[in-house]
């Protein structure tokens, strides 16, 4: 059962990428933060669609909750951010951290994208810096800087609550990949290490799940404890070493995000599209060879 000091947890997946979105509200105002929301993207056709952040917004608008943020985890590879179309239609600020303008930078030299792209953040609302405050009505929040798997990748710490994005998955499933641009293993377990320093009973909300091996269904919550003492690629007394040697191994056999190319383009400008070309379209680059 759920105190009433507990921030209030509601999850929404989109099975086509699978993400774990969530709002996070304060349990004694309407106040509440979306957390890594999915623009609907249909690849062979170049198409977008609502369904996902529609479904976020019919829970708001049922629970007559106020949103403050619309907040980001990191620069996402697997999925396109619905943040600008739930900003139009809540008026809540978008947040991320402030290192996104190290994975700006990067991206933008690889898709040649030239003076029409800014990477001093400022398509978004709010970069935070680490340990800085979030406020929902009442409760206070903390983004906790958790880079390794991008060097932007920020931990949202709400009461018992945090949100890992990419960072952690299931005890059963491991750790995040870290051989995208900025990536790094080493700094990955330290943040995991960071992570571990809040209380046991700690929720633990994932952004992905893939269904570990030997598990049926899709899990999204853990806590630090579970983590700590189970988790298959950190848990148990598992050394830096050991885990480097283990991450770079296990990434160097992984293949690509099928929707890494529209994603990081479009999540790099806090979900906007890239400006239409002189004939009123909106187009996205594919480059030959890029990883």
């Amino acid at each position: 059962m759920q105190s009433a000091a507990q921030p209030i947890v509601q999850s929404f997946f989109d099975e086509a990428t699978f993400t774990f979105s969530y709002v996070v509200q304060d349990s004694h105002s309407k106040s509440c933060a979306i957390i890594d929301s999915v623009l609907n993207f249909d690849y062979p056709s170049g198409t977008t669609s609502y369904e996902a952040a529609n479904e976020i917004l019919a829970y708001i608008s049922v629970n007559d909750l106020q949103v403050e943020w619309i907040l980001e985890t990191h620069v996402h590879a697997d999925h396109l951010s619905a943040a600008p179309y739930l900003k139009e239609k809540t008026g809540a600020r978008i947040g991320i951290g402030s290192h996104v303008k190290e994975v700006q930078q990067a991206f933008s030299q690889a898709f040649n994208n030239g003076d029409d792209m800014d990477c001093q953040g400022k398509q978004f609302g709010k970069l935070f810096s680490d340990g800085e405050v979030i406020e929902l009505g009442g409760l206070k929040g903390t983004a906790m800087h958790t880079p390794g798997h991008t060097p932007a990748c920020m931990t949202y710490v709400f009461d018992d609550a945090a949100f890992v994005g990419d960072t952690l998955f299931m005890p059963d499933f491991g750790t995040a990949r870290c051989d995208f641009p900025g990536g790094d293993a080493g700094q990955l377990y330290r943040s995991i290490k960071k992570i571990f320093t809040l209380a046991d009973s700690t929720r633990l909300f994932m952004c992905h799940d893939y269904k570990a091996p030997g598990r049926d269904e899709y899990a999204n919550e853990t806590s630090v404890a579970a983590e700590r003492q189970g988790n298959i690629h950190v848990g148990n007394g598992i050394s830096e070493t050991e885990f480097v040697k283990m991450r770079s191994e296990r990434d160097s056999t992984l293949g690509m995000p099928k929707l890494i190319l529209p994603a990081v383009q479009v999540n790099i400008r806090a979900g906007y599209m890239p400006p239409a070309e002189n004939n009123g379209q909106t187009y996205l680059k594919i480059p030959v060879n890029l990883f």
